[in-house]
């Protein structure tokens, strides 16, 4: 009996040493613990303009978490999706853009949501217009560009005043360009091919979806050769006077479509 006591003594004091020991590394593990929402605010904010942007965010979920009412949690999830923008993860910035919309639609904010909405896809649409001149332009696809002028748009009218909507107005007629561009390097792809019809096709929908561009000149062009070759002599003829009457000047309808150039080179 004596012999027992002990141990059950020592055993008792292992047990309480381990609890305490442990109870240490959890309030190492994290410091925030005490911390207010306003606090954790600052400290996120830290961490985002020195580029860590993943310890930003843990220091934001952490601070929904605990105080999920209330303007910081709201604008956390704003920093958030603007640290997965930077961080470079699209799909999560998106997500947590639409989340922010959702929740928050009378937000003073919102319009720099629907803002860093067109920017992250604006930055996924420099994708289809770089390092493609070997790739099958049929198979490239500018859904991203699409949206990132979607959510322009939506910004330039939803918040006319907002000082987002000038440089979102600017992105627009980059992308709108660009959207054109494609279109008749696609064209162009389908003419050096054979597909003529489809050539053909693809001038007359740059033509109806991008009226106002500079590249309706070289979309006329292809739909001429593209009739001429298909033995479409009234449609050509017609083209051509359209084209001429537009850009009297224009030799489009003459121009050698080289199957090997960059596409996104200037026109």
């Amino acid at each position: 009996m004596t012999n027992i006591l002990p141990r059950i003594l020592i055993s008792a004091l292992l047990v309480s040493l381990m609890a305490g020991c442990s109870s240490l590394n959890n309030e190492k593990q994290d410091e925030t613990l005490g911390w207010t929402a306003e606090k954790m605010f600052s400290e996120a904010k830290s961490e985002q303009g020195s580029r860590n942007y993943e310890a930003s965010n843990q220091l934001l979920e952490k601070l929904e978490a605990r105080y999920p009412y209330g303007r910081f949690a709201t604008q956390a999830q704003l920093e958030m999706a603007y640290n997965y923008y930077k961080d470079q993860e699209p799909a999560l910035a998106l997500a947590a853009i639409d989340r922010f919309i959702k929740q928050n639609p009378s937000h003073p904010s919102v319009d720099y949501a629907y803002y860093l909405k067109g920017l992250v896809t604006f930055n996924e649409s420099q994708g289809f217009m770089s390092n493609i001149s070997k790739q099958d332009m049929s198979e490239r696809d500018p859904k991203a560009a699409k949206e990132s002028f979607n959510s322009f748009r939506d910004l330039t009218q939803r918040f006319p005043e907002s000082k987002y909507a000038k440089d979102a107005t600017i992105r627009m007629g980059y992308l709108i360009g660009a959207m054109a561009t494609y279109e008749l390097h696609v064209g162009r792809y389908y003419f050096q091919r054979g597909a003529y019809l489809a050539a053909a096709n693809r001038g007359r929908a740059l033509i109806d979806s991008f009226a106002n561009t500079k590249q309706v000149e070289g979309a006329l062009g292809l739909m001429i050769q593209s009739y001429d070759r298909l033995g479409l002599t009234d449609l050509s003829a017609d083209t051509k006077r359209v084209l001429l009457k537009n850009y009297p000047e224009s030799t489009a309808d003459k121009e050698f479509f080289d199957p090997d150039a960059y596409w996104w080179a200037p026109i």
